[in-house]
């Protein structure tokens, strides 16, 4: 028997459009929360399957104190994937490099695949490596590798240098996240032991507290930890996390979302699919299938842009479309 759940209004939220303090929402506005909330309070609890492939690399640990490290970050992944429901694929020892190609070039055409390098990065002032415990492997080669594949794919790139893989990787359907800015910052980077602590769903790093942390989110909190890492240590931070997730190939720092200036006029700006990309979800998401999910993010996407042509548009068909979004993504909702 299915059982009816409360869920929270964190939909209800991220796509309604913001009214002013003086004036009450007209009627049918109240009618379009109405019915949207109705689906959402309605829904069914079940754990729909996740489409998600989480693979992670394991690179060569350089000394005892770093491979300790490296482990804690292992670890804290495994455990996030578990409670997520998916079983990763750790890979490790003198064939990474030749493992991960097989991998990639088998990989499930009809499921999201993340990607976790763990280590040590280096840069000759020509070729960014990464470390692995038998051959490296360098950014060209690792977007070969990644170039024939349809699917959405996540690069989670922690280790030093890492910055330098930026470019070559991004793409469409494409989120890249790495710990430094250029390959240049080549000294170890602490970046990723936050972020593997957050993407289990750490309430810190749930920073529009619906329950769950999004990429967005982990790339944001591991940010802000480890420049107060270097603050508090009165140290030169020697590690600046990008992220890139429109395909333009440029990445930008966590500053810039906490930032309330407007971006400059014809800038791409990162992070609104990165920030939809959840590990372990909330109740409320776990309501969904993947495909549902798909389209809601679309719908909240289209949403987004149809409020920001707002000031170009009538205010009777900002509304008339604004209606016809709400209502699709109220389906959503009634069908999971």
């Amino acid at each position: 028997m299915k059982k009816k759940v409360l869920v929270s209004f964190s939909s209800l939220r991220r796509v309604m459009p913001k009214t002013s303090p003086t004036r009450l929402p007209r009627p049918y506005e109240l009618k379009l929360i109405t019915t949207l909330a109705f689906a959402l309070l309605t829904s069914f609890l079940h754990a729909a399957p996740r489409s998600l492939d989480v693979l992670i690399v394991l690179g060569a640990p350089g000394n005892e104190e770093y491979g300790k490290k490296f482990k804690t970050q292992v670890e804290a992944w495994t455990n996030a994937c578990t409670k997520a429901g998916i079983t990763p694929a750790v890979l490790r020892g003198e064939k990474t490099t030749e493992e991960l190609e097989r991998r990639l070039t088998a990989s499930d055409p009809t499921h999201s695949l993340w990607l976790v390098l763990i280590g040590h990065g280096t840069f000759d002032g020509r070729e960014t490596m990464f470390s692995a415990e038998g051959p490296d492997f360098d950014a060209k080669q690792l977007a070969g590798w990644l170039k024939p594949l349809k699917q959405e794919v996540a690069v989670i790139h922690t280790a030093s240098s890492s910055g330098g893989f930026l470019k070559p990787l991004s793409g469409k359907n494409r989120v890249i996240i790495t710990s430094t800015k250029s390959p240049d910052e080549v000294f170890y980077a602490r970046f990723g032991e936050y972020f593997a602590e957050a993407i289990g769903g750490l309430p810190e790093a749930d920073l529009d507290q619906d329950k769950q942390v999004s990429l967005l989110e982990a790339f944001r909190h591991a940010s802000k930890a480890a420049a107060n890492f270097y603050d508090n240590d009165e140290r030169l931070a020697t590690e600046h996390a990008l992220i890139e997730d429109n395909g333009d190939g440029i990445g930008t720092r966590s500053e810039v979302f906490g930032s309330d200036s407007p971006a400059p006029a014809g800038m791409a700006i990162d992070g609104e699919r990165a920030a939809q990309m959840v590990l372990v979800l909330s109740e409320e998401e776990q309501q969904l299938t993947d495909a549902q999910r798909s389209t809601r993010d679309t719908l909240e996407r289209e949403l987004k842009t149809l409020k920001e042509q707002r000031p170009k548009l009538k205010e009777d068909d900002y509304y008339t479309k604004l209606e016809s979004l709400l209502r699709k993504l109220g389906e959503v909702y009634e069908k999971s």
